[in-house]
Order: C-alpha cells, then structure tokens, then sequence
C-alpha cells in the first residue's frame, strides 16, 4: 500500500500518515460562511484537500473515506446581509429572509465548486440543523468548569485547558498581546472566547439553558465534526488564517468536552492566496469571486491547474500569466489523450502527491508522460488530481474548440519549436504569422516542459485557414 506523508501543523513536521481505521479514514475540512460568492481564496483549501480526498480514495478505497465539510449559516454576517435586504423592501420574517440567502449561497458555492472539479464530500452539515449537539458540548463544558456563564452569554475559559495554544506555538499571553480580542467586561480572561451568545427577538435564536440564543462560531465546528467523524478522527484542514483562533478554539474545547477523545490527529493548513503579488483586497481592487473569473470564460480546470502548481503550504500568486499558460498546457494534455481510455495512475505521480501533496511535482510528471506519449497513464493520472475529468472524444469542456483542433494546434506548435531549434528562423517567422492568421497564436514558455513551444486557440480562430497550415 502506498504510504502518505503529510506535514502535521500541530507537531511541525512531515510524518506518515497511519489512520484509526483504515476501513474508515475520516477528514473535516471548515466550509464557508454562506451570505455572499466564494472568492479566490476561498477556493484554495477545497481544491487542495479535494486532492488529498481523491488520494485517500485512491489508497484506501473510495468507500473507506468520509469526508466531512460544513456550511456556517448563522453568523453575524448572515444577519446583518439579511437585515440589508430586509431593509431594502422584503417584508418577509428575518428568519425566512436568512433561510433565502443561505439556500441561494450554498447553491452558488456548489456551482463554483463544481466548476473547479472539486468532488462532494460525505457530507456537508449546516450548522442550524445541528444547535442541539451544540448546547450539549456547551452544558458538558460548564459542567467539568471549563466554561462559565456570564450576562447570558458562556464563555470557554482558556486557562483551564494547559495545552491551549500548542497548534499556533503561542503563549496566551503572547496572544493576547498580539491578536484583537473582545475585552469584554464579563470575560474572565481576554482570550475566554463565547460558545453561546443572546439573541434579541430581532435576530435567530435558539431556546437554551441559558436563554435564547445563537452559538460562537468555533462549537459549530467541533460538535459537527464529533457528530459525524466521533470524538476521534484522522485530518482536520483548512486556510492558514484559520489556524488561530479558530482551529485552537476547537481543539481546546472539543479535548475538555471529550477527555477521552484525540480530536484530529492530522492538523493540515494551506497557505494564504496573492493576485499579481499583493493580497487580494477590495481596496486593491484585485478583489474578485471564483463565478468573476469563470464568467470572463476562464474554465475551472484552468483555475484548478494553477492552484496545484503551487505547493500548498506556499503561498499562491495568481496571475494572468499562470492562468494563459495553464490553459496552454491543459489544451496540450488534452491533444495527447484524444481517444485513450485511462489505464492507472503512474506511480510517480502517486508518489509525488502522496510526499505532502506535491502536486507540482506531479505536474511536472504529467508534462513528461506527454512528452513520452503515455496518454493513458496521462489521462489516470491527471483525473487522479481532478484534471482531464471530461469523456476524451468529447468537447474540451466548453472551452469553444474541440479536440481535433486542440491537436493540430498543438502539432503546429512542435513543428514551429523544431524550426527555431533547426536555426530555421525564416520559416519559423512564416509559419506563426500565417498561424496566428487562422487564429493561432505560437507562444515558446518553459511550462513546455522541452517541447519549446504551445499554442493558444484565440477568438479570431478560423477553422477553414487551420487547414492550409497542415
């Protein structure tokens, strides 16, 4: 069996993956808040660990994996996005306001997600049909002291959990110092965080022994996660800016509720997203959605692609360069495997993503099994990653031009590279200008992987000047 090494944030180094249960490998990854579109960023931590559920399935088999994602839909944000449009005119209850918003956002970010490849998990919990597995780590909490009651609100108090702090390697004095924390004056501690809050009859609210209310943020997490993956489980993943206070917050109060209990064993965290080198900001103004992107026409595939160019715990510079030339190499690939049928994945590219999901290491393994024309192993291997998920003979998922073009595209690009290798460079100043006639533009990029060159399919293509170039 292949054996997965994966870089433990909570122990900071690579181990080997060993799960409780290999007839049941359990991962939970945090979903997001549902008011608005998923951006960029947003989108990361689902492609990479939808990698890492396809390798797990892959090694484990695909029954012996659950995957567990989440929908946060209460929270703050949640109501005050509803409040604005209540606001603006819909005269329906908060409540049936907010259920709206959130049904449309989940059916939004099932369609972004889906253009990305990335498969469904398991199961995808909403944290409002779980409020009752709330209350009741919350009431087992107060019970063994770990939380206290204060002006209705219940309190995780930090201190009473030793190894608070262990994932981020911070002190809670140095967190205090350094992070923004709610010093509110019924807190016990700065960095006591809530676990249920009151709710006004203006806002959700759940009956409670402690009044009627809504959860904190960071129980929805961990009693979902318990529900579904038990008191124990392999993975838990997620961005890196959830690592503190979110990821801390559930490992101290999901160790105090169930003592008995490991929590995750596995803690993965992905890094931060750049575009064009600065963090994507709204002030920026390089603050844009995955649908942004997808309606401008860049495929899924492409956006995939790019993000597993980068190693996951590197950060990730989009650019428009990264995205042109994945788009050019994904055309490429899919030349080589029009007709072939997927034999299995070629084991160094298991080997690459099984070392800590290398996956530009298994790229750079996809470009030389083009290179040796192994088109099945191509094709295994490059649906392994959620690449080349389309049926070989069909269209190139919608991308407007289909595989017998992308093929002699691709044949006109080699012939053009050989040109300029022979010193040829008359012809070779021939044949692009009459190619990008026809609406083919020939581009020489090291992402060829020696081949030299690859073409793009502009939208001035002319199919019937194509064949004069054969």
């Amino acid at each position: 069996m292949t054996t997965i090494r994966l870089h433990n944030t909570l122990t900071r180094r690579k181990e080997e993956f060993r799960p409780l249960d290999p007839a049941n490998v359990r991962m939970y990854v945090c979903g997001p808040t549902v008011y608005d579109r998923a951006h960029l960023g947003n989108a990361r931590p689902v492609v990479v660990f939808d990698v890492l559920f396809r390798l797990l399935r892959h090694v484990y088999g695909e029954g012996h994996v659950t995957y567990v994602r989440n929908f946060t839909d209460v929270d703050d944000k949640i109501n005050a996005r509803a409040a604005e449009l209540k606001a603006a005119g819909d005269d329906r209850p908060l409540e049936a306001i907010i259920r709206t918003l959130t049904d449309g956002t989940i059916a939004w970010y099932h369609e972004d997600m889906d253009a990305l490849g990335a498969l469904r998990p398991t199961h995808e919990p909403r944290a409002t049909e779980w409020i009752g597995a709330m209350i009741s780590m919350i009431e087992a909490l107060v019970a063994q002291g770990h939380a206290y009651v204060a002006e209705g609100h219940v309190l995780f108090a930090v201190e009473s959990y030793s190894a608070y702090g262990r994932l981020s390697g911070r002190t809670v004095e140095d967190m205090i110092a350094g992070a923004r924390v709610e010093v509110a004056p019924f807190k016990r501690n700065p960095m006591d965080f809530v676990l249920w809050k009151p709710s006004t009859l203006d806002l959700p609210g759940w009956d409670s022994p402690w009044g009627r209310g809504r959860p904190g943020w960071h129980i929805e997490c961990s009693a979902m996660a318990q529900e579904l993956l038990g008191e124990s489980f392999d993975i838990h993943a997620g961005g890196i800016d959830l690592m503190f206070p979110h990821h801390e917050n559930e490992i101290a109060q999901s160790a105090c509720a169930h003592p008995e209990g490991r929590f995750a064993q596995v803690w993965l965290h992905n890094e931060m997203l750049l575009v064009e080198g600065r963090k994507m900001s709204k002030s920026l103004g390089n603050f844009f959605t995955v649908r942004d992107l997808l309606d401008r026409g860049i495929p899924g595939e492409v956006i995939r692609f790019v993000m597993l160019s980068t190693h996951y715990r590197s950060p990730m510079d989009w650019t428009e360069e990264k995205a042109r030339e994945a788009k050019l190499a994904l055309w490429d690939f899919m030349a080589a495997v029009r007709g072939a049928e997927p034999a299995e994945p070629d084991p160094e590219v298991i080997a690459a993503l099984a070392d800590d999901l290398n996956t530009p290491g298994a790229i750079a393994r996809l470009h030389a099994l083009r290179r040796e024309s192994r088109a099945a192993e191509l094709l295994a291997s490059a649906r392994l990653m959620g690449l080349l998920t389309f049926a070989p003979a069909a269209g190139a998922l919608g991308w407007g031009v289909g595989q017998e073009v992308l093929e002699k595209a691709s044949a006109i690009a080699r012939r053009w590279a050989a040109l300029r290798a022979d010193r040829r460079f008359p012809e070779a100043d021939a044949l692009r200008a009459r190619a990008l006639e026809a609406g083919i533009e020939l581009r020489a990029t090291k992402q060829a992987e020696g081949q030299g060159a690859v073409a793009e399919v502009t939208a001035d293509f002319d199919p019937a000047k194509l064949e004069s170039l054969e």
